[in-house]
């Protein structure tokens, strides 16, 4: 059995994957990666996700230069959850200029936004 097959791939053939910064160990966004995006992680040492939207692969960094040399890769134990553990180079994960697209927070019914 291929280290590949030992990840549970959803209907669409997508597995969630958590990335966080090895730095501090906040978590700095939630993606999907198919097959071919986790091999070619495993190949470039960098993370690749699986663009729903654009239904493709995006190189994380490719086009802002925010690149995330993965540092650690996990699978989790039932094997249909992936943990990155990444340098964030440039600092910026989020597409919205944040360091983290987990910027809000639940506080008294309302989310409020934590980071600028």
């Amino acid at each position: 059995m291929s280290w590949l097959d030992e990840v549970r791939w959803n209907a669409d053939g997508l597995v969630p994957v958590i990335t966080r910064d090895v730095a501090d160990g906040a978590v700095l966004m939630m993606a999907w990666m198919n097959r071919d995006a986790l091999q070619a992680t495993v190949s470039k040492g960098e993370a690749v996700y699986w663009s729903r939207s654009r239904k493709k692969l995006w190189h994380k960094g490719a086009e802002s230069g925010h690149f995330q040399r993965v540092q650690r890769m996990a699978l989790d134990c039932d094997g249909d959850t992936l943990l990155l553990d990444v340098e964030q180079v440039g600092g910026i994960a989020c597409h919205t200029g944040r360091r983290s697209c987990f910027y809000r927070q639940y506080q008294d019914g309302a989310w409020v936004e934590i980071s600028e």
